[in-house]
């Protein structure tokens, strides 16, 4: 089985936002890295793939299993890791794994223990006490002491400090070794994914941009500059956006050739960031903006 999340078609409608019908392959083994601006649709798809949230179409299909019927046995396979606490506050960390260990039926305490030592985490102190970075570890130490095959994690460095982040971004490479794991990592700081992702997911209003490798991104993206004497309705085509100013233009473009083609030396073109992404492709397709 190549792909341990699959949604096909899958829509949800609130007052005020839906998410359009979403196709989305998470592939087993690999970081998917799921980008977009707060408000984007990010936590509404994740609350879908654990059943948080029943989607209004589409089939929604984790291991290729679905939860009407499978749901405990999809549930056992999979960690979730929340940008916050999401324990009883008062409760240790002892309290926690007497707690939620009989729950899975793959609850391994020497690999709980082992993960508390590498960690430095606290066993008898209340999770109240914890620094924030202290609950993200805590989270993902009990996901992985049931041998959780997935690994959900939802703006996890949200709030963290840079020195952190790195430190838990090292720690998500370290744990892919063996394999055996999938990561799907929600976030807003694209930068965190530049160092860990195989394959960056990209929804915008509800919508899924696209679902590619990072080298693929690489690879059909670039960031192109020039004069806006050179741009007319014929030349525009050639980008997905552009940004206009009273000194020039910066556009993003999936057709590189195209362009390399239509204005030569006539444009500097470089690598579009993630970052470079959310911000050309936040208004849609062709969005063209005057400042």
């Amino acid at each position: 089985m190549e792909h341990v999340v699959e949604l096909k078609n899958v829509t949800k409608k609130f007052k005020g936002f839906s998410l359009k019908p979403i196709n989305l392959q998470v592939r087993r083994g690999f970081v998917t890295g799921f980008i977009g601006a707060n408000g984007a649709g990010k936590s509404t798809t994740i609350k879908m793939m654990m059943n948080l949230l029943k989607p209004d179409a589409g089939k929604v299909k984790l291991f290729g299993l679905d939860y009407q019927t499978h749901e405990r046995a999809i549930k056992e396979r999979i960690g979730f890791v929340y940008d916050g606490n999401v324990f009883y506050e008062g409760l240790n960390l002892k309290d926690i794994k007497r707690i939620v260990g009989p729950a899975y039926k793959r609850w391994d305490d020497k690999v709980f223990y082992r993960y508390v030592e590498q960690f430095e985490l606290p066993l008898n102190k209340a999770i109240k006490t914890f620094s924030k970075g202290m609950q993200m570890k805590a989270s993902l130490a009990i996901a992985l002491s049931h041998h959780a095959e997935l690994i959900i994690m939802d703006e996890p460095t949200a709030g963290l400090d840079p020195i952190f982040r790195r430190e838990l971004l090292d720690l998500l490479q370290e744990i892919m070794l063996d394999g055996s794991r999938t990561i799907f990592f929600s976030t807003h700081i694209t930068t965190d994914l530049d160092r860990i992702a195989d394959y960056i997911a990209f929804i915008n209003n509800g919508e899924m941009m696209f679902n590619q490798s990072i080298h693929d991104i690489a690879e059909n993206y670039q960031l192109v500059k020039g004069g806006v004497d050179l741009l007319d309705r014929d030349t525009e085509k050639a980008f997905v956006h552009i940004h206009r100013t009273s000194t020039g233009f910066q556009a993003l473009t999936d057709n590189i050739e195209a362009v390399k083609k239509t204005f030569g030396d006539s444009v500097v073109m470089e690598r579009a960031s993630l970052e470079d992404m959310m911000y050309y492709m936040k208004g849609g397709k062709q969005h063209v903006q005057f400042n």
